[in-house]
Parts: structure tokens; C-alpha cells; sequence
């Protein structure tokens, strides 16, 4: 039989077939689910069928594409409908995204944008401090959630009502109560023992979160199992640091629903779906094209434009296809009314747009009531183009931080490109490979990185063959790659003839393009002592990912990290040490009854300790990009202290 993929399978379907199962048959699910990864399967139409013996055949019926009743995975062996095969085959399949809500304007891409993510991250708004405080040991004792209700409870069959926008309801609550538990129980196992059942009480907690109005705690909860059964499999593409920032999200998310009000409050809900709104007539001005391939094998191509107040907006065409597809999908006809141009060509030309709708992100839809006509375009360095080069460095750069910072706000809107004058100083050696370093305004060197190394594309090439002509003056656009120095993803540049633009993903550059063809590459380094360049933050971050492949019992037989808070302390950063030894403390802690015996771990203190520890060095190594940006002579070696370092929003008291 043809070997065919599992359809997606609805996160309440999982959850009940695993919570039905007998406590003799949970213990087995996970090597039923192992066991069944490597059966045959086939594909009929709106069925999939497994098979699970010579004799027994499951079958997964997914009309529209998912499985969404219990009923519709079926089993042929003779202990169905009780048997343990039902459950293992939906703990298999991917976990469903919830159904969207009618949308009042379809979006001109028809999938998720890669870059860096593919979701995009907006900026923050600012929100209560909830860091502690410089020079103490955080106490976080208040910080423990209520009890939540037993996961295996059914949540109410319909959604409640939508709460009042100053506080969250009591069924909210619970909800947020019921997240948080599911997740500190994952950060107490670990990757090694967060398996199908503790996989389903995320996906539980995540469908009644749904019903109760909260889409962005139930959206973290499923990027959650989706991480851990990615790490689960041997995903070459799992990174640690992934499942961190999406706990450490479903953590923060589920601690605020109950202290957040007003604004914050809507934030923390979240929306299901990307809204858009009216915008009348647009005047837009091309600005360039970049390929988009995703990691799950989405293809295509997304327009900058920007309109005549200067706001920046994307037109987009995503699908399945990966790179093939953004080579073609470059010089097809935008989406967008009725205009003739391609990706390409309205990157360097103009739309005149009515009925025009945007989403907060600045997407433009591509609904029936949008009109286009092409237009004239503007050059670089022309308005209203010219103006996004005006801007300091250190501002677009604080800027763009806020808008890919790991735990931004929803509906926060902003961009993540730099627009920047730069001199082309040669190439650099990195341990992943090579870049190309400039200077820009302020004298910042700034390291230029390949924003896609596959070699269909022409990132790589181009910047390559950009290395070996250092004095080159070039205008450039690049996106914000959050690091302790000066660093971006290179996507489109001002032709070094001065004629015309380059779309550095998909046109290529010749030597005949270049002021000095073959010039000598030129190495040079960052600024000495520059910001973060001897940071110690690294003893705090490792402590907190090493935590999630083992859980916390790893954590508490790591030993003493008195050497290690010593050091934190020296380097000005009292919090971080305060930290490290309370997150220490906390997994290594365990109390006993009066017989002697070993009473049940404190797993939502460990939780609480854990995301403050989290959100504290994302805030440290924010602020250490947005000071490395600033001109000027060097910051001590240290990086900055923490009375300059932002306090990161969403962690417990």
C-alpha cells in the first residue's frame, strides 16, 4: 500500500478517545502511537486506513479534511471501540487547527508567511511591570494559579458568552487555570515524559480555551503539542529553544487572563481570526519582492508597497509548492483587482487602490470589492519612499525588535525592516558559514546575513559576489535578526551601478554589476567590547532550556550554582543570579510527611520560577540588540545592566 499522511484530527477528539481509555490502556498509548507510525497506510478519498495487523484496519474518516467527531476514527479489532488503537491514531495525526470564524475580507496570501516564523510577531504594547526587582531573590510565592478543574472533565458544549472588556469572567478563568496546569505539567516532565496522555490534557485545556474566548492561550497550547511531538519524533528541524518561548507563551498567556483588564485583557484573549478593515482609496508605491518557502513546504512570493503617508503594507501569494513554486509565483499577476502587473514589476511600480482593505499587520485583502489600476511608481530616493531611509539606525532597530520580540502582542502591528545607507566592508567567518559585514550611518558595523540558503534561490550568490566589492555604497533593506550585535537578513539593495533596484531573492547579480569586479575580500571584526560581547545572560538561558528535554527533576541534579550567580552578579546583573538560584532551588526542592515520605512536587512554583527565569533573559538579550545598534564609543564588555534593561512583560510577580 501507498504510504499516505494522517489527517488532522480535532484537538476535543484526542483529548476524549485518551481520556476514555482505561488506566492500564493509557500506559501503553505511547507505544501504540510509536507502533503505528511505522504501519502502511492508504488514502481513499475522505478516508485514510491503517493498518494495524494483517487482520485489523483503523480508519480515520475526515470529510472537509479533518477528523472532527470521535466516531469518525473507527477500528476493526475486538476490543473497539475501547481498544487502544483509536487513541494512538489520533495522538498520531496532527492536531487541527480550531474552525475560523467568518472573516469579513479574505487575505490576499493564502497561507502563513515564513519569516522568521510563520506567524508574524508584532509589537507590545506596554504593559504593568512584572519583573523583579534588581539586587534580590524574586519571591513568587503569590503567583500560583487556582486549582484547575480535572482535565478530564468535558468542557460545556457551547461557547459562553463573550466576556466584558475590564475583567475576565469566571469561566475564563477557569479556562486559564486549566492552561497552566497542562503546561507546568509538561515543564515538569520534559520532553522524555510528556507523552499522548499529557499531550491530551493540553489539547483539552486548549479546546475549552476556545470555547471560552481565549484563541491565544488555545493557539500556545497547540504550538505546544505540535513542538513536543516534533521533538518526540526526532524532527530534524525541533530546536529547544522553540518549545521554550511557546511554554514560556502558554505560561505568561494563562497567568494574565486572571490580573489583566482593559486593553492588556484583549490582548491576552487574543483574536481567532486576523480582522480587516476598510481603508478607502490607496495610492501605493512598490517597494520589492522577497521569496517566501516555509518549513512546511509552502511556496510564493510577498510584495512591499507603501503608501503615500508612508505605511508599509504586503501583498502576498503563499501556497503549498515550497521553493518551485516562489520561483514561478514571482512573475505572476498580483492578486489584487484588476491589475496586469506581476510580483516583480509592482515591486518597482505603483497601485492607485479602492475599496482597499488592510489587516493590522498591514496585509492588503483581495476581496471582490477591490479595485486596482497601475500607476506610477517612485524611486529610493524619492517621496514618499525616501523617507523610510531617514530614520536613525538605533530607532528603526528598536523599532523592529518590538515587532519579532519571542513574546509580542497580538494585533501590535510593525515591521521588522531595517532601511539603511551602508559602505560594503568585505566578508566574515561565522561558525555557520559566512557573512557580509558593512558600516552604516554612526560608524555601527552591521553583519548582512543569507536570508534563505537554498540554491534555487539567489540570496546566497548575490551576497557572495557583494563581498568581493568592499567600498561599495549601497542602499539596502534588510529584516532584524535579534542578536548581541548589529546583525540582518539582506533582501533587496540599490543596484551598485545606481540604476534600478535588486530584489536580492530572486535577481541575480554579475560581476559586470560590480564598481570593482574581483577585488580582494576584506575581513574585518565587530567593535571591540561592543554590547553583549562578554554577557554571562548564556548561565541563566541554559538553565532554563536544559530544563524542557528532561523536566525539572534534571534541573534539581544539576548542582550548585553559587559559581555561576557569582559570576552573574560581577557582570551587573543581580536579577539574573536572584533567578538562577530560586529556579535552582525550586527543582531541587522536595518536601516530606511526617512518616518520611515524599510529598508530591510544588510543580506551579517550579512553573512561576521557570517563566520569570524565561521572560527575563529574552527582555536582557532585547535590550543588549536594541544597545548594540547605538552609535557611539563601546559599552563595557559586560553588556548592560539591568537598571538599562527592559522589564519583560507577562511573567508572574
Amino acid at each position: 500500500m501507498t504510504a499516505a499522511p494522517l489527517p488532522p484530527v480535532a484537538p476535543e477528539v484526542t483529548a476524549t478517545l485518551v481520556e476514555d481509555l482505561a488506566p492500564r490502556l493509557r500506559k501503553r498509548l505511547d507505544a501504540a502511537v510509536t507502533k503505528l507510525g511505522s504501519r502502511p497506510t492508504h488514502r481513499d478519498g475522505d478516508t485514510v486506513t491503517i493498518a494495524v495487523d494483517d487482520d485489523t484496519e483503523l480508519r480515520l474518516h475526515a470529510p472537509g479534511g479533518v477528523v472532527a467527531t470521535v466516531d469518525a476514527i473507527t477500528c476493526g479489532c475486538l476490543l473497539a471501540p475501547a481498544c487502544v488503537h483509536r487513541a494512538a491514531a489520533a495522538s498520531a495525526a496532527p492536531a487541527a487547527d480550531p474552525a475560523p470564524e467568518p472573516a469579513a475580507e479574505p487575505a490576499a496570501e493564502s497561507a502563513p508567511d515564513a519569516a522568521p516564523d510563520p506567524a508574524a510577531q508584532p509589537a507590545a504594547p506596554t504593559v504593568p511591570d512584572s519583573t523583579p526587582p534588581p539586587n534580590s531573590t524574586p519571591s513568587l510565592g503569590d503567583t500560583t494559579p487556582p486549582t484547575a478543574p480535572a482535565l478530564a472533565t468535558a468542557p460545556p458544549s457551547t461557547p459562553v458568552t463573550v466576556p466584558a472588556p475590564d475583567k475576565a469572567t469566571p469561566a475564563q478563568r477557569e479556562a486559564a487555570a486549566a492552561l497552566w496546569s497542562a503546561g507546568a505539567a509538561v515543564l515538569e516532565a520534559g520532553v522524555a515524559g510528556a507523552g499522548a496522555v499529557a499531550q491530551a490534557a493540553l489539547l483539552r485545556a486548549a479546546h475549552t480555551a476556545r470555547l471560552r474566548q481565549l484563541p491565544r492561550g488555545a493557539s500556545a497550547a497547540l504550538s505546544v503539542v505540535t513542538l513536543l511531538r516534533a521533538a518526540r519524533a526526532g524532527d530534524p528541524s525541533y530546536r529547544t529553544a522553540d518549545l521554550v518561548t511557546a511554554l514560556a507563551e502558554l505560561l505568561g498567556t494563562a497567568h494574565r487572563v486572571g490580573t489583566a483588564s482593559g486593553a492588556e485583557l484583549a490582548a491576552v484573549r487574543g483574536r481567532a481570526r486576523r480582522p480587516y478593515s476598510p481603508d478607502g482609496s490607496l495610492r501605493l508605491y512598490g517597494l520589492f519582492t522577497e521569496p517566501v518557502v516555509t518549513d512546511s513546504g509552502h511556496g510564493g512570493a510577498r510584495t512591499w508597497v507603501v503608501t503615500a503617508d508612508g505605511r508599509l503594507c504586503t501583498v502576498g501569494d503563499v501556497a503549498p509548492g515550497g521553493v518551485g513554486r516562489a520561483l514561478g509565483v514571482a512573475d505572476r499577476i498580483v492578486r489584487l483587482g484588476d491589475t496586469a502587473l506581476t510580483h516583480r514589476e509592482l515591486g518597482r511600480a505603483g497601485l492607485a487602490v479602492s475599496g482597499a482593505t488592510v489587516s493590522p499587520d498591514g496585509r492588503l485583502g483581495a476581496g471582490k470589492g477591490v479595485k486596482a489600476v497601475t500607476a506610477r511608481g517612485a524611486a529610493w530616493t524619492e517621496p514618499p519612499l525616501a523617507a523610510l531611509w531617514e530614520t536613525p539606525p538605533a530607532e528603526q532597530a528598536a523599532r523592529a525588535l518590538r515587532s519579532v520580540s519571542r513574546y509580542a502582542e497580538p494585533g501590535g502591528g510593525g515591521s521588522d525592516l531595517l532601511f539603511l545607507d551602508i559602505e560594503l566592508l568585505g566578508a566574515v567567518g561565522e561558525s555557520g558559514g559566512t557573512c557580509l559585514l558593512a558600516r552604516c550611518d554612526g560608524g555601527v558595523p552591521v553583519r548582512l546575513a543569507v536570508a534563505d540558503d537554498d540554491p534555487a534561490l539567489a540570496h546566497r550568490d548575490n551576497l557572495m559576489l557583494l563581498a568581493t566589492a568592499p567600498g561599495t555604497r549601497l542602499r539596502i533593506i534588510g529584516r532584524l535578526v535579534p542578536a548581541p550585535h548589529p546583525r540582518l537578513t539582506l533582501l533587496a539593495c540599490s543596484h551598485p551601478t545606481g540604476e534600478s533596484t535588486v530584489d536580492l531573492g530572486f535577481d541575480r547579480l554579475s560581476r559586470a554589476d560590480l564598481p570593482n569586479p574581483g577585488a580582494p575580500v576584506h575581513s574585518a571584526p565587530d567593535r571591540p567590547g561592543g554590547p553583549g560581547a562578554e554577557s554571562p545572560l548564556h548561565l541563566l538561558e541554559r538553565r532554563v532550556e536544559q530544563t524542557v528535554p528532561a523536566g525539572r527533576a534534571a534541573l534539581g541534579m544539576l548542582g550548585d550554582v553559587t559559581a555561576e550567580a557569582r559570576r552573574l552578579r560581577r557582570a551587573g546583573l543581580p536579577t539574573a543570579a536572584g533567578l538562577l538560584t530560586a529556579l535552582r532551588a525550586s527543582a531541587a526542592r522536595r518536601e516530606r510527611d511526617l512518616f518520611g515520605r515524599l510529598l508530591p512536587a510544588d510543580t506551579d512554583g517550579f512553573a512561576a520560577h521557570w517563566l520569570a527565569a524565561t521572560r527575563y533573559t529574552a527582555s536582557v538579550a532585547e535590550s543588549l540588540c536594541a544597545a548594540a545598534w547605538e552609535p557611539g564609543p563601546a559599552v563595557p564588555t559586560h553588556g548592560p545592566t539591568e537598571a538599562t534593561a527592559p522589564r519583560p512583560a507577562g511573567s508572574p510577580r
